[in-house]
């Protein structure tokens, strides 16, 4: 049977990230080209209606200075027609703007959801056409000597035309092919090479305005294409916010179950784990009377030593999930470092003098007092003498440190003449009941839980956990204390001088 990796418990649990990642972009390319094959310009069905909601905006907004552009042109055509054609000209261009506005502002108007795009695009290029002809009709003027106005109107009447109408090319093409017809068409005006060259450069002028069409048309897609990839992530962020919410919630639900379970369960396993400790302390102590074999005090003294660790761990466990948990509550006190760790070095001493190991001890005796959880301290400097002890190999050395730090704090450091641990395991000690590969090949005994407490405690206290460790060069440990918890720098309490006298009010009454 293939050994179990990280990778098959999280394809197990679900898709990994980059997993994930190619879904989205796969289903988001299967949309968008679902989107092309329902349009009718190749772009996204919604483009669609956006485009042609830029030019009804365009087209509404430029209905009045439209007007008056046509206004100022029949005026000034009076110089060379009859005021009444011009009039009528006028007219007609107007009637074609009401026209083109109109049809713009009931688009506006209409359900965007229910609208028939390609119906309201073709009156939208009748419409186009027809304000062209109508601005066409200025080549009248150039029967009459007022061709080179004729001509520069045509060029104006181009370029609204086009710029108006860029965000649908067809329409522009369509508003512009009259245009370039009418100014073609005053060649046969003109006199001279002179007069022909402007002409040619008039029409030039038109198309290059169609070009200037082309890029706006470009850069509103690009627009439109930025800010759906803009609605589309806000989108994905709602729905991860949603997800990530919801997995919140199973995972307080969950931890919340594993609360009462191991509420329930420690007073369930503690009560007969009592009475099986009890009844074999008594059969390996022998009370009331000598075992007729002697193998049973044996099995007597294994049952308590197994049911000694089980409640070890029980322990251990509990402690571990209130750490993460947020409910371990620290009974803080005015401690002695020094004296914690030399208590605990001289509880180990026996375990390190069965194997021949040998204790350095360069700890601070001046040390003043801290502001922490006693119990954490010694469960602080157990767990780590006892990892030490325990993986030192017979004859080895372990060096434990207590003093100060360079920020005004104290530190506790144990370091061992061990194997270590490799760079790859680090991760994997630190984690709930991970063991390294020494601790495998060797059948040490423990529960992977001990680093862990450490650093859940020592981060209780607002401190620091290091470990640091290479093959073949032992294993070290450094666990920071913050300078706020050191007795010599805490502030003093200003209590005031109210609250001085009921003590002086009760010394009166006493005397």
């Amino acid at each position: 049977m293939s050994d179990l990796t990280v990778e098959m418990v999280q394809r197990g649990r679900g898709p990994s990230t980059e997993e994930a990642a190619r879904r989205l972009g796969v289903a988001r390319e299967i949309r968008s080209a679902r989107e092309k094959l329902t349009s009718q310009t190749g772009l996204e069905r919604a483009f669609d209606h956006e485009l042609l909601r830029h030019y009804a905006q365009y087209r509404a907004g430029a209905g009045i200075p439209l007007v008056l552009f046509a206004v100022t042109l029949a005026t000034a055509a009076t110089f060379w027609i009859a005021p009444v054609v011009a009039a009528l000209w006028a007219l007609g261009a107007i009637l074609m703007i009401t026209l083109n506005t109109t049809l713009s502002r009931s688009f506006l108007r209409a359900d965007a959801a229910t609208i028939p795009l390609a119906r309201w695009r073709n009156r939208f290029l009748i419409g186009e056409v027809l304000q062209s002809l109508s601005w066409s009709a200025m080549i009248g003027l150039g029967t009459t000597g007022g061709w080179t106005f004729a001509l520069f109107g045509l060029v104006i009447a181009a370029a609204v035309s086009t710029m108006l109408a860029a965000t649908v090319p067809v329409a522009a093409v369509a508003a512009l092919v009259p245009l370039v017809l009418a100014t073609a068409s005053l060649a046969a005006c003109s006199k001279g090479m002179e007069a022909l060259l402007l002409v040619l450069m008039a029409a030039g002028a038109q198309l290059f305005f169609l070009g200037l069409a082309r890029r706006l048309y470009a850069s509103t897609v690009g627009a439109l294409r930025s800010r759906a990839e803009k609605d589309a992530v806000f989108g994905e962020l709602e729905q991860a916010k949603a997800n990530s919410d919801e997995a919140r919630r199973r995972a307080e639900e969950a931890n919340l179950a594993k609360s009462r379970f191991l509420a329930t369960m420690s007073h369930e396993l503690r009560t007969p784990l009592n009475a099986i400790l009890g009844f074999s302390e008594v059969m390996k102590n022998e009370v009331f009377g000598i075992h007729t074999a002697p193998s049973y005090r044996e099995y007597s003294n294994d049952i308590h030593d197994s049911g000694m660790h089980l409640l070890n761990l029980i322990n251990e466990i509990l402690d571990l999930s209130r750490i993460e948990a947020g409910r371990y509550e620290l009974n803080e006190e005015a401690v002695q470092l020094a004296h914690i760790v030399e208590e605990c070095r001289h509880m180990m001493g026996l375990r390190a003098k069965a194997k021949n190991q040998t204790f350095h001890d360069l700890v601070d005796g001046s040390l003043p007092r801290l502001w922490a959880d006693e119990r954490a301290l010694r469960q602080i400097v157990l767990n780590l003498l006892s990892n030490a002890v325990k993986f030192t190999p017979p004859g080895g050395e372990i060096w434990l440190k207590v003093g100060w730090t360079a920020s005004g704090g104290q530190y506790v450091s144990v370091k061992d003449s061990g194997p270590g641990i490799p760079e790859d395991e680090l991760g994997t000690v630190m984690s709930s009941f991970g063991r390294g590969s020494l601790a495998i090949k060797t059948a040490e005994q423990g529960s992977g839980l001990g680093l862990p407490i450490v650093k859940g405690l020592v981060e209780l206290h607002g401190g620091q956990f290091q470990l640091s460790s290479r093959p073949r060069e032992g294993t070290e440990v450094i666990v920071t204390l913050p300078a706020s918890r050191v007795m010599d720098t805490l502030p003093p309490v200003d209590v005031g001088a109210d609250a001085f006298v009921p003590a002086r009010n009760a010394f009166n009454r006493a005397a």
